[in-house]
């Protein structure tokens, strides 16, 4: 078994794969999800709405992008959802906060 998955993962295509864009494009772009889950901690008056409209669109944009583009970069698509998801509960947060809440 170790001998099989050692071969494989010195194979010519696996290494192109780990020396290429389509693994560390996405791999380094985890940071935005990663930021905004962590920032769901953080008190809501510190959210921008505008920036997190933004990046929600950046996200949906690219999620079609690694879909359409061939082949598939399902990495690219998985950051793009889970980034998408946290900007949105962000963007809920904001709304809730700045318009939602009743002053006291």
């Amino acid at each position: 078994m170790s001998k099989r998955l050692s071969k494989s993962l010195l194979t010519k295509e696996t290494r192109d794969y780990f020396l290429s864009t389509h693994f560390w494009g996405p791999l380094f772009n985890w940071t935005i999800p990663l930021a905004a889950i962590s920032d769901m901690r953080k008190h809501p008056k510190i959210i921008s709405g505008k920036m997190t409209l933004a990046l929600t669109l950046y996200s949906m944009m690219f999620m079609r992008f690694a879909w359409k583009v061939q082949p598939r970069n399902l990495l690219l698509f998985a950051c793009h959802f889970t980034n998408a998801g946290a900007q949105m509960t962000q963007g809920y947060r904001f709304i809730d906060y700045h318009y939602g809440q009743q002053k006291e």
